[in-house]
């Protein structure tokens, strides 16, 4: 077969299909999609999105990204970092749930598939290299501390507000704790022991789908739901109907403020393609307009999150009245002996003009029936140049996550892995879903070390396990109505916590202590810029990069001695004495690059200076790899400074592409060739003799210019 059809069409390595390969990937998609199916969901609500986005997710990308895909057994579909990544870049613009988050949703999704599917086209992804391990494991374990707790408001039953600071929203949540839903936490503990139990006793059993059945099944029985739909006329609690009310304007003002900042943003950016300084102004002018009314929207937004914690905070009584009308009452107003119904009623949504009440849990509820329609992905390119570094650092952290699970299972299969190949399939993956409804997805840990556990041998296990998500959508999403969003919220949880990993930064701690400094920074920043996490691994990279350039700038150079072993080690760093004071031997471990010549040049003369005796100044230069012309024009500015107070500069151990260089420059026989050595040990023998014979010449009066003039022995 030709190679062009195996690049263009990487699936075609599947065939032939043995009957044993169909039985085995059979096996492992129904067994993926067991996992799938209740982890899509969970994940869709991490993104802020209804569940039914989670099972859209499920569908096409996942059969797009297996057939483009290098790693047969890698599952891609809704991953838990990305979803709380896309939740965290979209919340400034849109409210979580609404058309219009959605619609910025799908936006990010088609942004990440392009950047990804760019970055392979060009096979870039060692641009992941920026990202450092330290980097990598701060990020990943604050990442997971963020997803982990924001589910702790769903586990007790109790709202979480949403404002700048994910601190001090979780702060909130835990203030709400003694107005914790004890069902909805009996619940969320009843499947904590299942899933976990059954990994342990019976790790075979699919215990995430056992755990959501369960609950299910129980949740519809005792009616854990519990709403009803009241009048405002029905509450008894005139405080609680004002905050009702203010919440209720405040978030019609919060939609359309939302409508004109797209509105705003759409008229300047025909005003900007247009061009002409006149356009260009009243664009500029829109734009601030938009960035006023942004800052409103904002403080909206946050006033009507803590207006949802004060609502859910006044427990109602329901007495029925002698019309049998239910009257609901401050529980504070009521005395122990007056008649009323069981259970105390919260606060939990209001619309067109209609309270709704609560006196259970909260369940996942009506999920859409029928596969996601083919539309195009709505582009709000006034929004793009705000998203873009969010959808870069998703694309890479995608990248990473899909290229380390797939490198980890190959180690077991033996198959390679092509990471630009991975990079294209994730790529149209996400381009793909983003026409059929779907968010950002990438490769899953946990489902493709099922996909591995249970012998997948193509691709065709994904496929297999995307047609059960369908079976799902068009037959059975009635039946998932009553299933607990506490239930979710511990399946998230259980996912993210096992990506806490501590001993990496140890690690670090002991080999590179700058590095590992980065890796904790990188964590306590991701903390404390979240929900902006992006923004914490943004900084990670930023200080890896000026590690990297100071270590450059600043390579390890010193003067060097004999050590006890006979080997050649730093004066200082090892307390040796000079190997002698009529020439000073310098190692310089770093290329001779416009970056570090300044160093070199302070590194040379300091020595000189520290052995105002020497005749000559030998740079060990084994470890210069490079030089361009910044380093051969300094090399020649130190030696000429040198040789007006009569020292030599010379060089052992040049690589040939270095010494290849100073000979085209014509350095070489500017210096003498006998001014370079082959090898330190030589340098340090001819040198203890030619400067040993210049001292005795030249007795203690100061030298008074010119090179060495010791013939070259041999």
């Amino acid at each position: 077969m030709p190679a062009v059809f195996q690049t263009l069409f990487p699936f075609l390595r599947w065939f032939p299909l043995s009957r044993a390969k169909l039985r085995a990937d059979l096996l492992a998609g129904i067994t993926v999609a067991l996992v799938l199916v209740p982890q899509s969901m969970a994940y869709a609500q991490l993104a802020g999105l209804p569940v039914v986005y989670g099972l859209y997710a499920s569908f096409v990308p996942v059969i797009v990204g297996s057939l483009w895909g290098s790693c047969s057994q890698l599952h891609t579909g809704p991953v838990a970092m990305l979803s709380l990544m896309s939740a965290a870049a979209l919340i400034p613009f849109a409210s979580p749930g609404s058309d219009h988050f959605i619609a910025l949703s799908v936006m990010l999704a088609m942004m990440v598939g392009v950047l990804r599917l760019f970055l392979g086209a060009f096979r870039l992804g060692a641009i992941v290299n920026l990202l450092s391990t330290p980097v990598i494991v701060g990020f990943t374990n604050a990442a997971a501390l963020i997803i982990g707790l924001s589910q702790l408001s769903k586990v007790i039953g109790v709202p979480f507000p949403r404002t700048d600071s994910y601190l001090l929203d979780l702060w909130r949540v835990v203030t709400q704790v003694p107005q914790l839903h004890w069902a909805t936490l009996a619940f969320a503990l009843g499947a904590w022991l299942v899933i976990a139990g059954l990994r342990r006793v019976a790790p075979s059993l699919p215990g995430v789908l056992i755990a959501v059945v369960v609950a299910t099944v129980a949740s519809k029985l005792i009616g854990f739901e519990h709403r009803t739909s009241v009048s405002p006329e029905q509450i008894e609690h005139s405080s609680l109907l004002a905050t009702v009310e203010a919440f209720d304007k405040a978030r019609t003002r919060i939609d359309q403020l939302t409508t004109e900042i797209a509105d705003l943003s759409r008229q300047a950016e025909r005003l900007e393609q247009r061009g002409g300084h006149d356009a260009i102004k009243e664009a500029a002018g829109l734009r601030a307009e938009a960035a006023v009314l942004e800052h409103d929207l904002k403080r909206l937004k946050s006033d009507n999150t803590l207006r949802q914690v004060e609502m859910h905070a006044t427990p109602l009584r329901a007495v029925r009245a002698p019309e049998g009308v239910l009257r609901f009452h401050a529980d504070a107003d009521l005395t122990e002996k007056a008649e009323h119904e069981p259970g105390l009623w919260r606060f939990s949504n209001v619309s067109n003009g209609t309270i709704v009440l609560s006196a259970g849990g909260a369940v996942v509820g009506d999920i859409p029936q029928g596969l996601p329609s083919f539309e195009l992905p709505k582009m709000e390119w006034g929004l793009v140049p705000a998203l873009l570094p969010a959808a870069l650092v998703m694309a890479l952290i995608g990248f990473m996550e899909a290229t380390s699970i797939s490198r980890a299972i190959a180690t077991t299969t033996g198959e390679r892995v092509d990471t630009s190949k991975e990079l294209v399939g994730q790529g149209l993956a996400n381009i793909a879903g983003s026409f059929f409804g779907s968010y950002t997805v990438s490769g899953s840990f946990s489902r493709s070390a099922v996909a591995a556990r249970t012998g997948a041998k193509t691709g065709l296990f994904a496929i297999i396990s995307a047609l059960a998500v369908v079976l799902v959508l068009l037959s059975f999403t009635a039946y998932l109505y009553h299933l607990p969003q506490a239930v979710l919220a511990v399946i998230v949880m259980l996912a993210v916590f096992g990506l806490i990993r501590i001993q990496p930064l140890i690690q670090a701690w002991r080999i590179d202590r700058v590095g590992a400094v980065i890796g904790i920074i990188t964590f306590a920043a991701t903390l404390l810029m979240a929900p902006d996490i992006a923004n914490g691994i943004l900084l990670g990279v930023v200080l890896t990069v000026l590690h990297y350039l100071i270590r450059t700038m600043r390579p390890r150079a010193e003067i060097v001695s004999r050590k006890a072993d006979g080997t050649l080690g730093g004066i200082e760093a090892h307390r040796l004495q000079p190997l002698s004071q009529d020439f000073v031997p310098v190692r310089f471990d770093g290329s001779l690059t416009f970056i570090n010549v300044a160093y070199f040049e302070d590194m040379v003369l300091e020595a000189h200076s520290e052995f105002p005796r020497a005749c000559a100044v030998l740079v060990i230069g084994s470890g210069i790899n490079e030089i361009d012309a910044s380093g051969e024009d300094r090399i020649h500015e130190v030696a000429r400074r040198l040789r007006e107070v009569g020292v030599c500069l010379c060089f052992s151990g040049l690589k040939h592409q270095v010494m290849q260089a100073l000979e085209k420059s014509g350095l070489v026989d500017e210096l003498g060739r006998e001014a370079f050595f082959p090898d330190k040990e030589t340098a340090l023998e001819m040198l203890q003799e030619r400067c040993a014979g210049a001292a005795e010449r030249a007795g203690a009066g100061p030298r008074t210019g010119g090179a060495i003039h010791t013939p070259v022995a041999g």
